[in-house]
């Protein structure tokens, strides 16, 4: 007698537990005999554990219309009454159940909807973070929008198939990954009403999945979008409600990225000791977090991150030198295939250099943007910055050779949009 794995794993790929698969081949049995099963997860134990090596009729029946294979595709001698011919694949399909002696119907495997596993949704999370690695060299683009939605559309899909309550969760967390992706992109294009409305489906998907990082994420989002629009008090609402969020009570790291969200709220709303409170407060969070397997889009979050927003926050605070300080500590530390994290941080550091009253030196900074960029189009989001240096710029210095060059410079990369 020995545990039997091959079912274990086949299980696994479809996120059941023994419960679950019990109660799944009750109503098997419902279906295919109009009486309702009596397995229980004892059952599926002993299944597991090598006490039943050969099960009855009615079982071989329900794990059949479960996995869609044959018994003996499961680890299982099956009883003769069950043997499949093997020489037509077509009449493989079709099999006779007996039940205490009678038989009892016909199935068609081919014809059931078929159940859809972990395999599943990891191929579909390997499609996503592929978006976001796009995402992180670019940052948002239309093309980038239309494939996180396409993205979607076939994870609903999914949806519509058989499915375990834990595979069903984990497809509606991708669901609002996907859709988050879409609305991220559409913040960074400034396209702020669509974004909106992506969010809101976002924020259902998030609550059907139950998954904590991916509420986390919306709700970083959303605070994101608040800002963008100038909404201060919903920015700080979004920020308050990701900083209370169940990752981010379990986990530093996710706590360290409330923190973070909340100071630059107090900051949008003219309170510098509050922001640097909360900027204090993420700073020695993140110090605590440990290395762990957290999902593919908090890739850039970490020390350097957390100095590029500590940037935003002091120049909002009208504290430039030690912006300009926090902006080369990011730009140290960002990885090159963070591009655009890269070009909006350079951004902040150019805004600090301005404000300090060094427009030469701010304006050579500000032109490494497009380099950093590679002739990718800027985002909205980096346009509106370049926009306001651009502003700022011909205030302090509007005469000077290098304000007309970086002007011939901004109409040239603007041409690329």
């Amino acid at each position: 007698m020995g545990a039997n794995v091959i079912l274990q794993k086949r299980m696994d790929e479809l996120g059941l537990t023994q419960d679950e698969l019990a109660d799944r081949c009750n109503q098997a049995l419902s279906e295919v005999t109009g009486r309702t099963g009596d397995m229980s997860s004892r059952t599926i134990r002993n299944l597991l554990n090598g006490t039943t090596r050969r099960p009855i009729g009615r079982t071989c029946v329900a794990l059949e219309r479960v996995f869609g294979c044959p018994v003996a595709d499961l680890g299982f001698s099956a009883p003769s009454s069950m043997h499949h011919p093997p020489e037509d694949p077509v009449r493989r399909r079709d099999f006779i159940v007996a039940t205490t002696g009678t038989a009892t119907a016909a199935l068609s495997v081919g014809r059931q909807r078929r159940s859809v596993g972990m395999t599943d949704v990891a191929r579909a999370s390997a499609g996503m973070n592929k978006l976001v690695e796009a995402d992180d060299r670019q940052g948002g683009h239309r093309s980038l929008a239309a494939a996180a939605l396409a993205g979607r559309a076939k994870i609903l899909e999914l949806q519509q198939q058989n499915a375990s309550e834990t595979v069903r969760r984990a497809l509606y967390a991708l669901a609002a990954e996907y859709t988050t992706i879409a609305a991220w992109a559409c913040i960074d294009l400034r396209d702020l009403d669509t974004a909106q409305a992506h969010l809101h489906e976002a924020t259902t998907f998030a609550g059907l999945s139950q998954d904590a990082p991916t509420g986390m994420r919306v709700w970083i989002n959303v605070a994101m979008l608040a800002y963008q629009r100038k909404n201060w008090p919903e920015q700080l609402a979004a920020a308050q409600a990701a900083n209370a969020s169940k990752a981010a009570r379990s986990d530093p790291f996710f706590s360290s990225m409330g923190r973070v969200r909340l100071a630059l709220a107090h900051s949008s709303m003219g309170d510098p000791q509050a922001a640097k409170r909360a900027l204090g407060s993420a700073q020695e969070t993140l110090r605590k977090a440990v290395e762990d397997d957290r999902p593919r889009w908090t890739a850039f979050y970490g020390p350097a991150e957390l100095n590029h927003l500590a940037a935003i926050i002091l120049n909002h605070n009208g504290e430039s030198a030690d912006a300009e300080a926090m902006a080369h500590r990011a730009l140290a530390k960002i990885p090159a295939e963070f591009q655009r994290n890269r070009a909006l941080a350079t951004c902040q550091l150019a805004l600090a250099q301005l404000r300090q009253g060094e427009p030469e030196q701010a304006t050579a900074t500000a032109a490494t943007v497009f380099q950093i960029m590679d002739g990718a189009p800027l985002p909205g989001r980096m346009r509106t910055l370049i926009g306001d240096f651009h502003r700022d710029l011909f205030r302090m210095a509007p005469s000077t050779a290098y304000a007309r060059d970086w002007a011939d410079r901004m109409r040239e990369e603007w041409s690329r949009a």
